[in-house]
């Protein structure tokens, strides 16, 4: 593929932010150009070069975003069945081969190409210049490099791109993030929420303040922080309130190799123009107006080693396309609502994961919880929630009472000590804690 201009750095600002600004149909004619090489090039693979000739679609035929739609959906179980068969580029070309999480399946390979990662570091680039990120500042990032992550990487390699400096510290032991915090003085923290609340109460039991520690932004990454009408979640709020500082959701997988970060208006995660085409469908595959709430599909442009089209992504959100108050007219994605592999049908009401954990976010005295679901003689969902406190004020009964209040139905609860509810959540060789164990047959 040819090199894309918004890969060279005298691109970044000027141009992108005139992009930015410009609106859709300014941009339009340019992203069919980008869709219709993007498809193309995803032909050499064996994989779409068949699945495209069956169903009749021509690459040189889009002359519109609009053709997209026209497109085949690729299913995350595409990724697993067909492995490498998705690949566009010869191996010798992969400069960096990555592992999802197997978050809901089979860890994915994921290759890049060295254009891959310079497309990466763009993404991370602009992201962090929305949040307020800039050039000279120094950032924390609380996210590992190591064991195939792509994440720490792609932060690592926007903020270098900025012209900002990473600090790369990784994940986990609080006290020696605040050494660091103390010795570097960074202006921003990027992490997963939960370890970030629990890095600034760390602070706090033993003599750091995080309000004065100088962090002015809060990246997070792995967890929702906002709720539908894109106000803090109980754990967002503890965010700002622990740090005294702005807080910013990021929504990203390996497999799209893009990142979508909330700007400083802090209204949902933008849409690179470069980067991405996004729809959000029905469960029939349709394609919903802006606003409806739906799963999320990505066609992330230009990719060379792995480039997917019309990605299902298996997450449930909203794409809101009005003008952002930041003066960007690019669309934005919404907070993620939940994950419909991880959909609960209980007692006749629908529910997620995250509705649960968010309540639990709200009680000061829980400090861990997982979900287990098991099948129900009834062909419904059997839920149990774990709940881990060291406090003898947090009683199976209280806890099921707030999620009554909140959720209206009344899950089974079981309350243990922190220590053992942490250790069954922090398993080994896993990147992130597991809140949820889908045990249904």
């Amino acid at each position: 593929m040819d090199r894309p201009a918004f890969l060279d750095h005298d691109y970044f600002p000027a141009q992108a932010l005139r992009w930015r600004r410009a609106g859709l149909d300014a941009v339009a004619p340019w992203q069919a150009q980008a869709l219709r090489r993007h498809v193309r090039h995803a032909a050499r693979s064996p994989f779409y070069r068949e699945r495209l000739q069956r169903l009749g679609c021509d690459p040189d035929a889009i002359t519109s975003v609009d053709d997209l739609r026209t497109l085949p959906l690729t299913a995350r179980s595409d990724l697993e069945t067909a492995g490498s068969g998705l690949h566009a580029t010869p191996p010798e070309a992969f400069a960096d081969i990555t592992l999802t999480s197997g978050t809901t399946g089979e860890p994915v390979v994921v290759p890049y190409t060295a254009r891959d990662l310079e497309r990466l570091a763009f993404n991370e680039q602009v992201a962090f210049w929305g949040a307020g990120v800039r050039p000279g500042d120094r950032v924390l990032v609380c996210v590992t490099l190591d064991r195939c992550f792509v994440a720490g990487l792609a932060y690592y390699s926007g903020l270098v791109r900025l012209g900002a400096s990473a600090i790369r510290s990784g994940f986990g032991q609080p006290a020696r993030q605040w050494e660091l915090i103390r010795r570097l003085q960074p202006v921003a923290i990027v992490g997963v929420p939960s370890f970030l609340v629990e890095l600034a109460r760390w602070g706090e039991a033993n003599g750091c303040d995080p309000r004065t520690a100088g962090i002015r932004r809060v990246v997070t990454i792995g967890e929702p922080v906002r709720m539908q009408d894109h106000g803090l979640s109980p754990i967002g709020q503890a965010l700002a309130d622990l740090w005294g500082a702005s807080v910013h959701a990021s929504y990203a997988s390996t497999e799209l190799q893009t990142c979508f970060c909330e700007c400083q208006a802090t209204c949902g995660g933008h849409v690179h123009p470069e980067l991405a085409l996004v729809e959000i469908v029905d469960e029939a595959g349709t394609v919903l107006p802006p606003g409806e709430p739906g799963e999320v599909v990505v066609t992330p442009l230009g990719v060379e080693a792995l480039p997917l089209l019309r990605f299902r992504t298996g997450d449930v959100s909203r794409l809101f396309v009005e003008p952002c108050p930041c003066g960007w007219k690019t669309p934005r994605l919404g907070p993620i609502e939940g994950r419909l592999a991880q959909r609960l049908k209980y007692r006749g009401t629908t529910l997620y994961p995250e509705m649960v954990l968010r309540v639990l976010h709200g009680m000061d005295e829980v400090q861990a919880a997982y979900l287990e679901v098991r099948s129900a003689d009834d062909l419904a969902d059997d839920l149990t929630v774990v709940v881990g406190s060291d406090s003898p004020a947090v009683t199976a009964d209280q806890v099921a009472e707030r999620l009554q209040a909140n959720l209206r139905v009344r899950p089974n609860v079981v309350v243990k000590g922190r220590a053992e509810v942490v250790a069954t959540m922090e398993l080994p060789g896993e990147r992130k804690p597991r809140r949820f164990f889908d045990m249904r047959s």
